[in-house]
């Protein structure tokens, strides 16, 4: 392990990683509509793809964004909520038939599998829509300024749609039973994975309204990096990853013939790989204090994970 993570930083992480991930679950349980709300069966579908288990990588990111530079109050909720559920009906849409056709989503059945297909694919377009819903409403009533507003509206748009997660899941569909180069299947995960992961970064910056121009170029740099380095990292884990520990089956990309850093990479190079960028995450934090501790040690983090 690189000699830039050091215990600080895991320490920080440890610490500040339980909380941050209930207040992301308080958020969006707030957020969602009930479940017997009409229609009952949507919104109950709707739940089932957010609530109860995940990472939450990309809320927590945007709270240790926010209080790397200071804000802890309820002016992060609402961006941490949206990036949560356009991440969630990511994962619904890439599930279906059409898409991946996969039956396991966080060691329980695929939303598609739990409900059906067409549930499946009105609970990602639902998730969609209520991000943005969140996003505005629950910014305004935290006293986000208007011009912060549209900001974070624009930056979460942008990393969503064809320049972004969208444009990398057409990349990635195109991709299978090619044969890419590195500098290829970078340019699909920057888009695929790496969009939202920066746009986690830069909504936890701009709800503080409190970062000059270096430092969201610094904040950027860091979030370009973890974001790549998360996704290569991502690859390892399916050759050789616990599937209970991932809660999906092992093995999935070679099974589809999908291009991964492994299979052009090798694992050892992929790991090599994957620690530079997460060591160079950290140096882009080098400007700003212990406050930022939390931000280091996800970077850390991206790369230790088990699943």
């Amino acid at each position: 392990m690189s000699a830039r993570f050091n215990p600080t930083h895991l320490e920080a992480l440890e610490a500040a990683l339980p909380p941050l991930r209930e207040r992301a679950e308080r958020a969006l349980e707030a957020a969602l509509p009930a479940a017997d709300a009409h229609p009952s069966r949507l919104h109950e579908a709707m739940r089932y793809a957010v609530l109860g288990s995940g990472k939450r990588l990309r809320p927590v990111l945007v709270y240790a964004t926010g209080q790397a530079l200071g804000c802890t109050g309820s002016a992060l909720d609402a961006p941490a909520s949206a990036v949560e559920m356009i991440h969630a009906y990511s994962l619904v849409h890439d599930d279906l038939p059409a898409m991946d056709d996969d039956e396991l989503r966080r060691g329980q059945p695929t939303c598609h599998r739990a409900y059906d297909e067409p549930t499946a694919i009105l609970v990602g377009d639902a998730l969609q829509s209520l991000a943005f819903q969140t996003l505005v409403h629950g910014s305004e009533t935290a006293g986000v300024p208007p011009a912060a507003q549209a900001a974070m509206a624009s930056s979460l748009a942008w990393a969503v749609g064809s320049r972004g997660m969208v444009g990398g899941q057409a990349i990635d569909l195109s991709a299978v039973g090619r044969s890419l180069d590195a500098a290829e299947l970078e340019d699909m995960h920057i888009h695929k994975t790496g969009a939202l992961i920066r746009a986690s970064v830069q909504l936890g910056a701009l709800a503080s309204g409190a970062a000059d121009e270096t430092t969201r170029s610094a904040l950027d740099r860091y979030a370009k990096c973890i974001g790549l380095a998360f996704q290569i990292h991502d690859d390892v884990l399916d050759v050789e990853g616990n599937p209970e520990a991932l809660g999906k089956e092992q093995g999935a990309d070679a099974a589809r013939d999908k291009p991964t850093y492994p299979s052009i990479l090798g694992l050892d190079a992929s790991r090599e790989l994957a620690e530079r960028l997460a060591s160079d995450a950290v140096e882009a934090l080098d400007g700003l204090d212990a406050s930022a501790d939390c931000l280091r040690g996800l970077a850390a983090f991206c790369i230790q994970r088990q699943a």
